[in-house]
Formats: structure tokens, sequence, C-alpha cells
């Protein structure tokens, strides 16, 4: 524990973000969350993310202690910049650029920015996010070297000594089921499976053993087969 330490956490109401706050909650003496509204067509993550840390306080009263403020931004603008297939009712593919149409230019990098802000006003060190570049969709704002130079940027632009982490940047999906096994066991688990929200269709009407979702987008592909490998992997038992 980093007992005198503040952290905020990029809170997207997803599985690798509710990760993330596990690991940042083992970690901090306190804990901020923040989270983004650009008008997402997976709109129902911002309902999932009130559940999902309501669960948590619920869940350990320990975490309940250290689990402080919520922030949500209003980053509608960013709807209305960009033609992507996560802000239109567009089909999900793979351009002939070799990126998904999912991908949102400048997203990471503005939550980055707008975490940064509100984690200067809030005296908040440590900022955590969810990216990952060993099983995801290809996004260069994922990458580790784009965060690197995204958090120096931040630190030279406003005086700040500003720590990024990102503990699921080099594990795959099945690693990261395994990572919220160890921070919490079955019920935090079943927590991510129950309550998080990763499809790109926002389908909460179809339930998975891995969780809520169509089961086809690359959102849901990725979270299935990490899913099973955890299970032949890491839980041999069941």
């Amino acid at each position: 524990m980093n007992y005198q330490e503040k952290a905020l956490v990029l809170f997207s109401g997803g599985q690798d973000s509710a990760i993330c706050l596990a690991w940042a909650l083992e970690r901090y003496h306190e804990v901020e969350t923040i989270g983004f509204d650009y008008k997402q067509r997976h709109h129902v993550e911002l309902e999932c993310r009130i559940n999902v840390l309501r669960c948590f306080r619920e869940k350990d009263s320990a975490w309940r202690t250290r689990l402080g403020e919520d922030h949500l931004i209003d980053l509608s603008v960013l709807n209305d910049l960009s033609d992507t297939a996560l802000t239109r009712d567009a089909e999900i593919s793979v351009t002939d650029e070799g990126l998904p149409t999912t991908f949102v230019p400048g997203r990471n990098l503005l939550f980055l920015t707008f975490a940064g802000i509100v984690a200067y006003r809030r005296s908040c060190r440590h900022i955590v996010a969810g990216m990952c570049e060993t099983d995801y969709s290809g996004y260069p704002d994922c990458r580790d070297a784009t965060l690197a130079a995204m958090i120096k940027a931040m630190n030279l632009g406003m005086n700040g000594n500003f720590m990024l982490h990102t503990p699921l940047m080099w594990r795959n999906k099945a690693e990261s089921w395994a990572l919220a096994d160890q921070l919490g066991g079955a019920p935090l688990v079943d927590l991510i499976v129950e309550e998080t929200h990763t499809c790109y269709l926002g389908d909460r009407a179809k339930q998975n053993p891995w969780g809520y979702g169509c089961g086809t987008c690359p959102a849901c592909e990725l979270r299935s087969k990490g899913w099973n490998t955890f299970l032949k992997q890491y839980r041999r038992d069941e």
C-alpha cells in the first residue's frame, strides 16, 4: 500500500478498467475514478459503470473506505468530430489502412489529457489506465510508446509529476482475467462477468458465460477468447 498516495483510474465500466480499479485499490490510500461521455454507441457502459462502482463499495470494506469521488466528463464534442463505428451506426470492419472502424482518433489522448487536469486539481499523482497492446484491436493510442510520450508531454505542460500505470499493457485477456482472480477471487471475477460492459454494440440482452454482449464484435471476441483460455489455463477444475 502507498498510504500517502492518491490515484485516479480511467474507469469506463468495462472489464479492463474494472480490473485496473481493483489493482489501484490494492495499492493506494485513496482512489478516485473518471469516466467520459462521448455519446458512444455503447452508451450503456455509462449505466454499467455506476453499478460496478456500487458493487465495488459493497464487495470489500477496505476498498469501500479507499474508493473516493467519481468524475464523469462530457466529451460529446468527440462524437461530433469523429466518424467511426463507435460514434455512428456504422459497420464494424477494417479499413484499407489496417485500422478497425471502431478506432476513434485521439480518444485516449483526450482521455488522458482530461484525466491529467482532474488529477492535477485533485492532487492525484498516479493515473491508472487499462490500455493494452497484447490482446487489443490495433489502436495506435493504446501502444506503450504512445502513452509514454503522452505522460511526458503532460508533465512538461502541467509542470507535474504524474506517473501513468497500465497494469494490463503486457497481459493478454486470459492473463487479465487471472489478475482479477488474484486481486479479488471468484467474487471479483463474477462481478466483472455480471456487471461490466465491453460489447461495442451495447448489447445487454444476451448473457454469455463471460458476460453480456453480442458475441461477434471485436470486443466480445477478445473477451470470449480470453475467458475460455483463462478457464483452461488457470481454472482447470471448472
